[in-house]
């Protein structure tokens, strides 16, 4: 685990990153990895403090795949989009994958317990002090990414948006790929230093103009 700024961890478990960010009220986690790494989410956590919030980015395993340990365990708040919301908690049926890419991935990954969401929310509300939701559709439906108002902002991009070598690309697994461009460009119109992802390394430094390039470029 790494601290990217003041009080905001990255946890990598595979190929996924899950964080943590210390607040005032406890630890705030940004998505929750894959199944069956619910252990290493609470080792993490630890020296941290008492986990306090879970905001999850959308509803696909390799992201909201421990909500339901976790929050039966420590009594998290557990909060996302509307539209993600018939995924996590059962009342649609799992999505079955398209794509050879995304069909190895969800074989692999496995399928998610489903669990009751205690908040639901959309774009521009704040669900915790300090943190700024984005409804950044086109890897999903209901796809959220968060801002945070901490050491000139920091973005938690989810899905809406990979990095690799310091450059920043829409995700190439898309439900919705004109969507998602737009929810890109959403991003690049925000001001913000760093940016942590749900695939690829943080970004530290001048975040924003790494995600104006790509927007200009998709």
């Amino acid at each position: 685990m790494r601290e990217v700024v003041d009080g905001v961890f990255e946890l990598r478990l595979g190929f996924v990153n899950v964080h943590l960010v210390v607040t005032d009220d406890g630890v705030v986690l940004l998505d929750t990895g894959v199944p069956g790494q619910a252990a290493a989410i609470e080792r993490a956590l630890r020296p941290l403090g008492e986990l306090h919030a879970i905001l999850l980015t959308h509803h696909h395993p390799d992201h909201a795949g421990n909500a339901a340990v976790l929050r039966e365990r420590t009594g998290a708040r557990l909060i996302t989009h509307a539209a993600e919301a018939p995924f996590i908690n059962g009342a649609f049926p799992a999505e079955e994958p398209t794509g050879w890419l995304r069909k190895f991935v969800f074989r692999r990954i496995g399928r998610v317990e489903p669990t009751k969401i205690d908040q639901l929310i959309g774009d521009g509300a704040e669900p915790i002090a300090g943190f700024t939701a984005v409804h950044t559709p086109g890897h999903t439906r209901g796809h959220l990414s968060f801002l945070l108002d901490r050491a000139g902002g920091v973005l938690f991009a989810g899905d809406a948006a990979v990095s690799d070598r310091g450059k920043v690309a829409a995700s190439r697994v898309l439900d919705d790929p004109a969507r998602a461009a737009e929810s890109l460009s959403r991003l690049a119109e925000r001001e913000f230093e760093h940016a942590v992802f749900g695939h690829g390394p943080a970004i530290s430094g001048q975040a924003t103009a790494r995600f104006r390039e790509a927007a200009a470029s998709s």
